[in-house]
């Protein structure tokens, strides 16, 4: 397959050859191709943060649904979070998730292991096995259980750092987030809702990055929300220590002001800040110290979501949208341009989940490419390739769209359709 005058991130155009599932050229030909004139080529997005629900809650979520969002998005990657029924806490429990990508065959789907058995925080699960096993794991989280046991924290470190994982730590210090409901401040005193103070976060997030630079190891902390967040973080890197950090879309372009509306599809962990956190988020994602776009898809269902805020979970789909929102915030509204966008999207998470020969179209690489439109708009509606219909986004316009998105040198979506 050649894919006819795409634009690469430098603003080149050119044409890409596609053989055996790699690229073998990126020149002009004089050969007929797929018309991607206009058409922005990225690699693949990978996604170091997302819940794909199976096994145990296959109500909200499937892998083979997931998948399908996470195509339609752009996505040839997805990490999946360890927190499933029963958890991935083993070699089996891995293998199985990943087995159940490598049969919907439209992402690639690595698990992402436990920290701890049963995410319980007690005792460290088998992590140097789970690395071992077929399905290769490099990343450990025990996602919204924050690993707030000091020593065990360490002895992950020391552990992972034995074979080149990370660790990927939810920084939230839940003594203070004891019925937390929305960000600490003024509008959660006015709307009568339990603060959910930046403390929380950011004072693991300092504890941690002691840890990393003590131990010499790998720390991955997800999805920050806050200013402060981002400071210790750039601060971190200053002293050399082997940190990297993720954003999502919603605390990128959301904030508190919608819970206003007491819409449980706004409710969220960690929760929307201020406006003044967004715009800290996007100059430390512009910077680097804020490596990589993580959605944390979190897909519910309608019981678990669409009842009154108290009672309502945390969480919101996000595969579908985040390349727009970036797009938005990166390039219309920001000073970045396309190569950030690729080194946000898919070359830094590759480096950090330990991907090799993606994340890059560079000629011998694995041909997982998006072809993004960055001349379109279009309003988002509130169902979208994932069962669940928790969307924040839900009648936004959007500046951009993917239009083709290929795995390993097959189309998974084409004219913004998913193929097959």
């Amino acid at each position: 397959m050649i894919l006819k005058g795409v634009t690469l991130p430098n603003g080149e155009v050119t044409d890409v050859e596609i053989e055996s599932g790699c690229i073998s050229s990126i020149k002009r030909t004089t050969s007929s191709g797929l018309d991607c004139d206009g058409l922005v080529l990225l690699p693949g997005f990978v996604d170091l943060h997302a819940h794909l629900r199976q096994p145990g809650f296959e109500e909200s979520e499937t892998v083979l649904s997931a998948s399908q969002s996470a195509a339609a998005g752009g996505y040839t990657t997805v990490f999946a979070m360890a927190n499933t029924e029963p958890t991935q806490d083993s070699p089996a429990t891995v293998q199985y998730v990943s087995c159940l990508g490598e049969q919907v065959g439209l992402v690639r789907v690595r698990p992402i292991g436990a920290i701890t058995k049963g995410l319980q925080g007690k005792e460290l699960a088998p992590l140097a096995a789970m690395a071992a096993s077929s399905a290769q794991v490099k990343v450990f989280s025990d996602d919204g259980n924050c690993l707030v046991n000091v020593d065990l924290m360490r002895e992950a470190l020391l552990e992972v750092k034995k074979f080149g994982g990370v660790i990927a730590q939810h920084a939230q210090d839940h003594q203070q987030t004891v019925g937390a409901q929305m960000n600490d401040g003024k509008l959660s005193i006015e709307l009568g809702l339990t603060g959910w103070p930046r403390a929380a976060e950011e004072q693991i997030i300092a504890r941690d990055v002691e840890l990393a630079i003590e131990t010499d190891s790998r720390l991955h902390v997800c999805h920050v929300t806050t200013a402060g967040g981002v400071e210790v973080i750039r601060w971190a890197k200053a002293k050399g220590a082997k940190v990297t950090a993720e954003v999502t879309p919603h605390h990128l372009l959301l904030n508190e002001e919608l819970v206003r509306s007491y819409d449980p599809v706004y409710k969220v962990n960690p929760p929307l800040r201020t406006e003044e956190d967004t715009f800290a988020l996007r100059r430390g994602l512009l910077e680097g110290t804020i490596d990589v776009l993580a959605t944390d898809h979190a897909p519910h269902s309608k019981e678990r979501k669409e009842c009154e805020w108290q009672s309502a979970a945390f969480g919101m789909v996000g595969f579908e949208i985040a390349a727009s929102v970036l797009f938005k915030v990166l390039i219309l509204e920001g000073e970045g341009d396309w190569n950030d966008f690729a080194r946000i999207m898919s070359i830094k998470p590759s480096e950090i989940g330990g991907l090799t020969k993606i994340g890059n179209p560079v000629e011998g690489s694995v041909a997982d490419l998006v072809l993004f439109d960055p001349t379109t708009s279009r309003v988002i509606s509130k169902q979208t390739h994932s069962l669940s219909t928790n969307n924040p986004w839900a009648g936004l316009e959007l500046p951009g769209r993917v239009v083709h998105t290929m795995f390993q040198g097959r189309l998974t979506v084409k004219d913004g359709e998913l193929v097959g």
